[in-house]
């Protein structure tokens, strides 16, 4: 669109909008005098009152002054403090609509990125859950003190305030419980808290994951340093809590950064691992270790993956960013060969240690970038018959992209967390891939996140 067709609207500026379409964010999509219009907490098919916040070059974000025609799928958000944590997005919209709304969200990107593609792309129903509720395995709350009391949650929406969370109804229980009794804790033995802008605290952040298959419970402390006051007091309190706890580990980032985890982590009490299943496989995660959040979701994600790489039995599959291995160990019982690589060298260690106690001899694991070993084996002349991919929501690299177009293996099976970035990829990818189809799972219910299966064939 010509900018100079656009008539100019103003912060401040009140207008009726009719709710088109659902953004990435969850925020309703609507058009005022060929002005794109964000409003967060509209539903497609909402007419509404909106009051212009924000004014970009393409688009403005505006609030919701009144709902004039509300969406029959509109619901009260269950979760008392839904609209402040900002932690999920579509709390207020039923379930059957997420589904139909996420399956959206990736047409959309086809028709930004592939828009001539995009009309003749299977992009099939959603897969959703059963129940959408209580099926996070991991939780990770910042720490902060009020007082004397000390908090753990999240930061509410585009502040730096603490939102203290009690109870979460998308994490697992425990992830929660044992929060709480860590909070109760550290204050009655009075342990200094991160303030987030000085060294001077220690707790930072409280890590909380759980077995849903095995029970087992690991709990990690995020600290400033690597020195700890009433260090044994504190393992013991901790130990205390649950007897499922079999891994209590210090994790040390002194470093001013919103990532949650340092480079070193120390085992206090119990095992370095959790031990957690998922179908008939069985795997070990170290603190750092990626593995997905919703486990039973997961299932039903890997099996299709493996119905889109199609083994035969004597395929060699890669399996890039593969972290403890889960998606390749979960194809290699039909694989001739599989190996995987990452760049975090503890998720290796993992993989190798989980492929062994499976008995997959023929699974390799290796330290580094996907787009570094693809051009080694390349050029030892191993070009894999499939390659699986489960990028960050960043999407593919550049380097890999180009990498991946110049082996071109047979079969390429994109797990995507985020249908823009994969429809970005894909304006690349299609000069030498048909894309067959793209298969959306929810992993995430309430949340305006979407993982999508895309099938790409070369020509």
């Amino acid at each position: 669109m010509n900018l100079s067709q656009q008539t100019l609207i103003e912060v401040g500026q009140k207008f009726p909008l009719t709710i088109k379409r659902l953004g990435i964010n969850g925020e309703g999509i609507g058009y005022f005098k060929r002005n794109v219009v964000f409003v967060k907490g509209a539903l497609p098919g909402e007419e509404v009152t909106a009051q212009v916040e924000l004014v970009k070059p393409t688009f403005a974000e505006a609030k919701i002054l009144k709902i004039r025609k509300s969406s029959p799928h509109r619901q009260q958000a269950p979760c008392p403090i839904y609209e402040a944590c900002g932690g999920c997005q579509l709390q207020h919209m039923t379930y059957a609509q997420q589904l139909v709304e996420k399956r959206d969200m990736v047409v959309q990107s086809l028709e930004r990125y592939v828009r001539d593609l995009a009309p003749n792309i299977e992009v099939r129903e959603t897969i959703g859950m059963d129940n959408p509720w209580q099926y996070r395995n991991k939780s990770q709350f910042q720490v902060r003190k009020d007082g004397n009391k000390v908090h753990a949650g999240l930061f509410s929406e585009g502040t730096h305030e603490l939102l203290n969370i009690d109870e979460c109804i998308v994490q697992h229980p425990d992830t929660t419980r044992i929060t709480n009794e860590v909070k109760r804790i550290l204050e009655m033995l009075q342990i200094p808290i991160y303030d987030g802008k000085t060294p001077n605290g220690l707790v930072r952040t409280i890590v909380v994951r759980t077995g849903i298959r095995t029970g087992e419970i690991q709990l990690v402390l995020v600290t400033t340093r690597a020195e700890m006051p009433k260090r044994q007091l504190i393992i013991d309190k901790l130990a205390e809590i649950d007897p499922a706890i079999v891994s209590i580990v210090q994790n040390v980032n002194p470093k001013q950064t919103s990532l949650i985890f340092g480079d070193r982590t120390i085992v206090l009490h119990g095992k370095k691992t959790l031990h957690e299943k998922l179908g008939e496989l069985s795997f070990d995660l170290s603190a750092r270790a990626f593995f997905q959040l919703n486990p039973s979701q997961t299932v039903r994600l890997y099996n299709e993956i493996k119905s889109a790489a199609a083994l035969t039995g004597n395929e060699t599959v890669v399996d890039a960013y593969c972290g403890v291995g889960t998606i390749g160990l979960w194809l290699a019982d039909q694989a001739k060969e599989v190996r995987g690589m990452d760049v975090i060298g503890d998720s290796i260690y993992d993989a190798k240690k989980n492929a062994e106690k499976h008995g997959f001899t023929h699974a390799t694991y290796e330290t580094g970038t996907a787009e570094e070993w693809l051009a080694k084996w390349s050029t030892e002349g191993f070009v894999p018959d499939v390659l699986t991919v489960d990028p960050p929501r960043t999407g593919l690299a550049d380097s890999l992209l180009q990498m991946i177009i110049n082996v071109r293996p047979k079969r390429f099976v994109y797990t995507s967390c985020n249908p823009s970035t994969l429809a970005k990829d894909l304006s690349q990818l299609r000069k030498v891939y048909d894309i067959e189809y793209i298969q959306p799972v929810d992993m995430f219910p309430q949340t305006a996140q979407i993982e999508s299966v895309t099938l790409l064939v070369r020509k």
